[in-house]
């Protein structure tokens, strides 16, 4: 569920407007994203901007998070970290095209869900359910993961679609396609498919390719929750 509203909600509407949807819609996206992210919780205008940027310098070195100038995935995650932080506090933001086209905002609820006491609150939460459950205490070591989800979601599509897989399209950045098993990860690796069509709600072009996010995508839309804008 935290991958969904990562690709769904952050990725394909605050930073591309893949899709429409009513105020109340928004509202209930925005809370599954807080939700579901819990302690890695990703502020949906600081992930825009800095998501667009990703696009327009895309492999350069003004890319938040090209994985070709940085020596591991650590470092790049690091940067990033720097950067998302700056445009969060509203400072040292970009020109104004990563800013000018619809951001969502919520301020109380942003306020609320990057607050370090909310974020220890559901740290805490998921321990408790570890306690609880965990059939021995190996299973704790993978409590980092729920720590920090959100970002190693990032990290994983950052660095392995930019650097591991197949191209079905020439393109001036090094996007790759990390292999038929992107729907693991909703579609999200199929990075160069992505970077070729932007505001494609579709990411998977080949007929081996399944992007789930965009058949969920489908329902919503049939069924009047969203509605799908054209392609430019």
């Amino acid at each position: 569920m935290s991958l969904f509203f990562h690709t769904f909600f952050l990725h394909r509407f605050a930073s591309h407007k893949m899709y429409e949807t009513s105020k109340n819609w928004e509202r209930v996206f925005y809370i599954g994203t807080w939700f579901f992210q819990g302690s890695s919780y990703l502020v949906p205008r600081a992930y825009g901007v800095m998501h667009r940027m990703h696009h327009v310098y895309s492999d350069t070195e003004k890319d938040p998070h090209s994985p070709h100038f940085f020596k591991d995935v650590f470092e790049m995650m690091k940067s990033t970290v720097v950067i998302y932080r700056s445009f969060l506090a509203n400072n040292d933001l970009p020109e104004k095209e990563f800013t000018k086209d619809y951001l969502p905002v919520w301020e109380k609820l942003d306020k609320f869900g990057h607050h370090i006491l909310t974020r220890i609150g559901f740290a805490l939460f998921y321990v408790s359910i570890y306690y609880f459950f965990a059939p021995n205490l190996w299973w704790y070591l993978l409590l980092p993961i729920h720590f920090l989800m959100g970002p190693i979601q990032g990290a994983i599509v950052n660095w392995c679609g930019h650097k591991y897989g197949y191209r079905n399209f020439e393109s001036i950045d090094k996007s790759k396609n990390a292999g038929p098993w992107g729907f693991l990860l909703l579609g999200e690796l199929f990075q160069n498919n992505h970077h070729h069509a932007k505001n494609d709600a579709n990411f998977a072009k080949k007929w081996f390719e399944i992007d789930l996010t965009y058949q969920i995508m489908r329902l919503f839309n049939f069924v009047g929750i969203i509605q799908f804008n054209k392609i430019n």
